[in-house]
């Protein structure tokens, strides 16, 4: 049974998937896993990230099965969802390393605990508030407020235009104020 699946296009299995065909999906995931495995491997450079990283595209792919909407490949897409795992990934690890750089060494604490309790409650409130945004939002966020990327080459790396990053800018940074308000009014 499995072997008939091979001989279909991408078109008819999308369309069996859609229809929670799960031989289908296998034959997906075998047609497709390799080649997504390589292509994060070349840019993570851990073949364990990398593995997690496909497993939870074809996780999110059958989750997702029955609102899935393809418009181009379904090679083409998968890849772009390769793409942005990625840059999900790679952001997920600057801001841990940009987090463990940027913590004050006990030297260098004042008597001051208070204020640094203080400031570490701000900074895991603006986390939170961060990783809350919408996908889309909280990269481009993140390329520019913490990877210090202009608004032209987030555009260039998304394949987007300057015009939705900067939308995505402002609705981040219009959200980030109205959390923190809230929140600061709290402590009040």
């Amino acid at each position: 049974m499995m072997d008939a699946y091979c001989s279909y296009s991408d078109q008819e299995l999308t369309a069996f998937l859609k229809n929670g065909d799960k031989s289908a999906f296998t034959e997906i995931y075998n047609r497709y896993w390799k080649k997504m495995f390589a292509l994060a491997c070349q840019k993570i450079n851990d073949p364990e990230e990398a593995r997690e990283i496909v497993q939870q595209i074809f996780i999110r792919l059958w989750e997702r099965k029955d609102k899935l909407e393809i418009n181009n490949t379904l090679g083409g897409y998968l890849s772009v969802s390769v793409k942005y795992r990625i840059i999900n990934a790679l952001n997920m690890h600057y801001v841990r390393k940009n987090y463990i750089d940027n913590l004050p060494a006990w030297s260098e604490l004042d008597d001051s605990t208070q204020e640094w309790l203080d400031f570490e409650e701000v900074k895991e409130r603006l986390a939170i508030l961060v990783s809350n945004l919408p996908e889309k939002c909280r990269i481009v966020f993140v390329m520019s407020r913490e990877q210090g990327l202009s608004q032209k080459k987030i555009a260039e790396t998304l394949n987007i235009s300057e015009k939705t990053v900067e939308a995505h800018l402002s609705k981040a940074v219009k959200s980030l104020r109205t959390g923190l308000r809230s929140f600061f009014l709290t402590l009040l």
